[in-house]
């Protein structure tokens, strides 16, 4: 069972007598890469980790799942970062000992920066009961396909309106979208280089041996407040003409009904459909 724990950025997922919280995209230095632009802001590392620890006793977790981006910068690691991650992820084993990371495409040689005792989990995601995880820069693996419900971050999903007066409103909200079973199962065994025989659900039945369930999708805002978002119900127009407000595989595959994706704010407040805060 997945539970959205309003109003954190954060989620619960219930597997037998086990509870795991998630959260996506602490981006951790963020604000050093200000620094280099000349905004001087002190360092967010504590306020994060206060904010987590909060969270954490409050439910008492197992187990904690990071959906990726636990960096800033996207290769090499920052002076601040050597000192920062390992300091943080130490004093948060004082309050969950299992910590999990699904790798995200800023998360380049993390390794160092982390004690042994926390797992690094490839970018093609994880499975915690019947629900599948992943960070969302890569395609996640076929074998998340046995789980109802997917749940990404990478996208750091806000909302943008403007007041008669002309002031900017930007909003962290979570996405909550339908999936196509069929079209992501073909889109998957296709990147797999697996031929479909017969339609792509009995293809994954007869390669991975289960029925492919998945059927929604859930888009996580990002646990860090202080970062900037990607405005969902804007479109930028590309070189080509068209509007592209999405980024990651999977929500450009055709497999995931977006338009129609119901739209919360992280107090729960439901928005409406994407579409319809397209034409506001």
């Amino acid at each position: 069972m997945l539970k959205l724990l309003i109003p954190r950025p954060a989620a619960l997922i219930k597997s037998g007598k086990a509870k795991t919280l998630v959260i996506a995209d602490p981006h951790i230095g963020w604000e050093i890469a200000l620094q280099s632009r000349g905004i001087n802001v002190p360092s967010q590392t504590s306020r994060l980790l206060q904010q987590l620890v909060i969270v954490i006793s409050k439910y008492k977790p197992d187990a904690l799942l990071i959906l990726g981006d636990v960096k800033n910068t996207v290769v090499t690691a920052k002076s601040s970062e050597w000192h920062d991650i390992p300091e943080f992820f130490t004093d948060l084993e004082n309050y969950v000992k299992d910590i999990a990371i699904v790798r995200g495409n800023h998360d380049a040689n993390l390794e160092p920066l982390l004690p042994e005792s926390v797992r690094l989990l490839p970018s093609t995601g994880t499975a915690v009961g019947n629900v599948g995880f992943f960070h969302g820069h890569k395609w996640p693996s076929p074998a998340l396909l046995k789980c109802r419900i997917l749940v990404m971050g990478h996208l750091h999903p806000v909302v943008v309106f403007r007041d008669p007066a002309g002031f900017k409103i930007t909003s962290q909200v979570w996405v909550k979208a339908k999936c196509d079973t069929n079209q992501l199962s073909k889109v998957l065994l296709q990147k797999q280089r697996i031929k479909i025989e017969g339609t792509p659900e009995e293809t994954v039945e007869k390669y991975y041996d289960f029925k492919p369930k998945t059927c929604q999708l859930f888009i996580m805002p990002s646990f860090n407040d202080f970062l900037g978002g990607r405005p969902i119900n804007l479109t930028n127009p590309t070189r080509e003409g068209k509007t592209r407000t999405m980024i990651g595989p999977v929500l450009r595959s055709e497999a995931v009904d977006l338009n129609n994706s119901e739209i919360y704010l992280l107090d729960g407040t439901y928005l409406g459909t994407l579409n319809q805060l397209r034409k506001i």
